[in-house]
């Protein structure tokens, strides 16, 4: 369990830098007109919510003209989706989610917790809910979208009392989730993948497409994982439990594991590329802000 208050994952430093980022949709969908109204995140909800007079720079085609015949004056249909974009935030907390390579350093998951109180933040200061679930082999916790500032803390405070345990059903639980969602929104994934079936994770992936959400998959490792740096015999441990614990010569498997691990960051990347799911991968050496801001400049094309 993490000794950190829910308050600490949100850092002035990143909250400062983050709040003058607009995340903007990449994937446009048919009826997703451009331009922003008072969010900007752009919602895919379609359903009516009201008319409005019509000012210069609309899109002449959300014209009602039933409604011009009878007054003489334009309207335009104003939906949910031009003023909220719900977000979900899918959070893995499985035990290889507890991994932290040195004492002291941060475990994978206050790594994603990070991430995840800085996109709350900035989809709840834009007024716009955003959700919590976590999971390992199951769903644990589900809080419902709020925009509410205290939702914020509720939900960084699930976090900060999860303890990463078990194993992961990453791509049972996607497809469960994909279908409690009811409405089409933002769904951003945390988790490290570690999970031997990857074709069957991205056919879940494929299920919250399938279903109207944009995803966005934060692949999250530890520095130790992703590079290796071990020099004295190492006995390493699945976490997970699923293989058997192996003493081994750093040096001697050093070059065959960092193939396979860029080989299994390039497939889910390749893959991901495919479906439309943007791919984030980050690892725990990398200050989370500059991860995060690194993404939302390259997305913003800022």
């Amino acid at each position: 369990m993490s000794t950190l208050a829910p308050e600490a994952y949100l850092h002035p430093d990143i909250i400062r830098q983050v709040q003058g980022f607009d995340l903007k949709a990449k994937f446009v969908m048919e009826g997703f007109l451009a331009g922003l109204h008072k969010s900007p995140f752009k919602g895919f909800s379609v359903e009516f919510s009201e008319h409005r007079k019509y000012v210069s720079g609309d899109d002449i085609r959300s014209i009602d003209w039933k409604v011009w015949s009878r007054t003489n004056r334009y309207y335009v249909k104003q939906y949910e989706a031009e003023t909220n974009l719900t977000g979900h935030l899918l959070v893995d907390l499985s035990a290889s989610m507890g991994y932290a390579g040195k004492p002291g350093g941060l475990t994978k998951l206050e790594y994603a917790t990070y991430l995840a109180g800085a996109m709350s933040y900035l989809m709840i200061g834009q007024q716009d809910p955003v959700g919590l679930v976590t999971f390992d082999d199951k769903v644990r916790k589900y809080l419902k979208p709020k925009s509410k500032p205290s939702h914020l803390l509720s939900m960084l405070r699930v976090l900060a009392e999860a303890k990463p345990s078990g194993t992961t059903d990453l791509s049972t639980c996607l497809h469960q989730i994909a279908e409690m969602i009811p409405h089409r929104g933002l769904v951003m994934v945390f988790s490290d993948l570690l999970e031997d079936a990857e074709a069957r994770v991205l056919d879940a992936l494929a299920h919250l497409r399938f279903r109207g959400h944009e995803v966005i998959v934060f692949q999250i490792f530890d520095a130790a994982e992703a590079r290796f740096p071990f020099d004295e015999l190492t006995r390493f441990e699945d976490l997970e439990g699923a293989a058997e614990s192996v003493t081994a010569e750093p040096a001697a498997i050093r070059a065959a594991y960092l193939s396979e691990v860029n080989a299994f960051l390039g497939r889910y990347r390749t893959e991901c590329v495919k479906r439309r799911i943007d791919f984030v991968n980050v690892d725990t050496a990398t200050s989370f802000d500059k991860a995060l801001l690194a993404y939302l400049q390259r997305r913003c094309g800022k």
